[in-house]
Formats: C-alpha cells, structure tokens, sequence
C-alpha cells in the first residue's frame, strides 16, 4: 500500500510513521509539514529516519492508495480530504473533522457550520470493535479521539447490554503528548512537571459529543457524560475512570462475562483478571486498551477502568488498525 501522511510533524504523524516503518504491507510515498518542509524527519524530532519532508502543495495524493490526515481541525483537513478522495485515494483522518454524524450537532460543538456536509454523512466511525464491517467498505475513516476510544471501549458492552441509566460520569486522565506539540503554557516543562491539573471539565470538551453520540447508538437512548479530563505529568498514556450505576442484583460474575463474550476476539483489549487494576505500564507503547472492573459496593456501583497509549491506540496505531481493515489485511499486522 502506498501511503501519504498529511502533517507527518505532529506527534501523532511521527507516530504513524514510527509503526509504518515497521509495516510489511506499507510504503510512505509522502510525508508533508509546514514547518519542515525541505528537510528530513531527522531534522524535526530526534530520530534516525532521513524520511523527506515536503509542502502539502508540493505531495501527489494520486500517488497514495490511501492518506492519512494528522492536521488540526478545520478547512485545511476538510479541503484536503476533499482533494484525495477525488483521486480515488481513501483516508484515514485522525482530527475531529467527521466524527461527528449530525450537521447541526457538529455546529453546536465547533461553533460553525461543517464544510463539507456530504462528507459527514459519508464518514464511518473508525473504532474497530464496533464498525469493521463498515470500515473496510469505506472511502473516510474518522479516526476516534483518544479520550473517547478509552471510554466508549470501557462502557460500550454495558451500553449494548441495556444497563447504563442515562448517565456515566468519567475522570480521566492524559499525559502531556495528548495536548499536541503546538506551544502552550499548561504543556510547559515547569507548568506540567510535578503538578497534576483538570481542565475543561463537566460538559465542555469537545471529545464528549463523540462519547454521547455512540454510547447512545449502542444503548438505544441517550447518554449524558460528565466529563473530569486531567493532565499528567508524563510523556504518554490515558487512563480513564468511569462511574456507573448497575443494577443491584448483577452479581460481579455477570459483569465479567458480559465483558468476557464482548470482547472475546479482540486482538487489542485485554480484560485484567478479578482484583487487577489497568495502569498506565498495562498499555502504553502498544496498541492495546487494558480494561479493569472493579465492584464499589452492594448498591450497584462499579468503576470501570481502561487504559491506553494516547498515541498508538488512542490515535495513530488505531489509524493503521483501521487501514488493515480497510485492504483487507489482518488487523494485527504491523501493530503486534
């Protein structure tokens, strides 16, 4: 496969190309930056791939059998899926671009109106674990965001199963790649080092409309999530919280097997055994989300817990996951 990576200088990109290199089926044909351009990815992160660099202006998205979009929101990532679809190229958008299935509930997020409407309607969710059939018939994958992949993993089997009651509470938790590469105080080495801070809390960050949205599909009914993300103080990983209220008579034993036959065969979640709890080590590095369960009282509270890496399974490795499935390749391959 041929393959065209849009912004290769973020975090994400260089990521994606960091698991491509090792991809038996993949070739990078272009890698674009606006910063770096005319030079090398050795010349923009510090690694030993001499990999060119060039102008968005300057790539063929003819020469790609499929793109890969890891530019910021908006008309640049809109206007360039555009341009590679018309080729006959497919892609795979890792921004927020079209994740979101309604017009007038993406205006209500973003705050305008989405540019390409078609497009929208077009899209497929890209979570693996619950859209493979319609991934690998289509042309615009949109890659889940990192927060939601932790959590719609970690609630979808008790959405599916009719046990959620209309609302979920998550406290979650990002290392500091999750905030992109882009200069800003709260990711500065003195701000975020030895300092643990939320943000955007209760029902304002954007990634809340993509948890709703599908955990609402699977349960048959609306969801409404309270939203607690935090900043870690390290490189990489998520680890995320979520609050629910089963009922009472739901012995610990059922929980697990409704898990157990959800997830069955996955390749990347893992369900820890009785009493273990995900970490940020479970997961990070890999493309796994680690789930954990965990039982709070005789009332029908239950935490349950996932782990994750923010930029493997939680943006680039799902991205690849979806492009296997997309040429038919097995999922596992160039993940494992």
């Amino acid at each position: 496969m041929r393959i065209g990576i849009y912004g290769a200088t973020g975090y994400t990109g260089v990521e994606l190309i960091r698991w491509l290199r090792r991809h038996p089926q993949a070739e990078i044909v272009f890698a674009t930056s606006r910063t770096y351009a005319g030079q090398r990815l050795s010349d923009a992160f510090a690694v030993a791939d001499d990999l060119p660099l060039v102008d968005a202006s300057a790539a063929d998205p003819a020469s790609c059998d499929v793109a890969f979009l890891c530019l910021p929101h908006g008309e640049t990532t809109i206007r360039t899926a555009q341009e590679v679809l018309a080729t006959g190229a497919r892609v795979v958008d890792l921004s927020n671009d079209f994740r979101l299935r309604d017009v007038e509930h993406y205006a209500t997020w973003f705050k305008h109106p989405h540019g390409a409407p078609e497009l929208l309607a077009e899209a497929v969710y890209g979570l693996p674990e619950l859209y493979r059939e319609q991934i690998a018939k289509a042309r615009l994958v949109a890659n889940p965001g990192c927060y939601p992949t932790s959590v719609l993993l970690a609630l979808l089997p008790l959405a599916e199963a009719g046990l959620l009651d209309g609302q979920v509470i998550v406290d979650a938790k990002s290392g500091v790649s999750g905030a992109g590469r882009s200069l800003s105080l709260k990711t500065h080495y003195v701000e975020a080092n030895e300092n643990f801070a939320p943000y955007n809390v209760g029902h304002s960050h954007r990634h809340i409309a993509e948890m709703e949205q599908e955990l609402g599909r699977a349960a048959g009914a609306p969801l409404h999530v309270i939203f607690a993300p935090h900043l870690l103080p390290v490189s990489r990983g998520i680890l995320s919280s979520c609050y629910v209220r089963l009922p009472r008579d739901l012995a610990p034993d059922a929980v697990r097997k409704i898990y157990t036959e959800r997830y069955a065969q996955e390749p990347f979640v893992r369900l820890l055994a009785a009493g273990q709890l995900p970490t940020l080590a479970h997961s990070v590095h890999s493309n796994l989300c680690v789930l954990g369960l965990q039982q709070v009282d005789d009332r029908g509270n239950w935490v349950i817990m996932a782990s994750e890496d923010n930029l493997v399974k939680g943006a680039s490795g799902q991205a690849i996951q979806n492009m296997n499935i997309m040429f038919g390749l097995p999922e596992t391959t160039g993940l494992q």
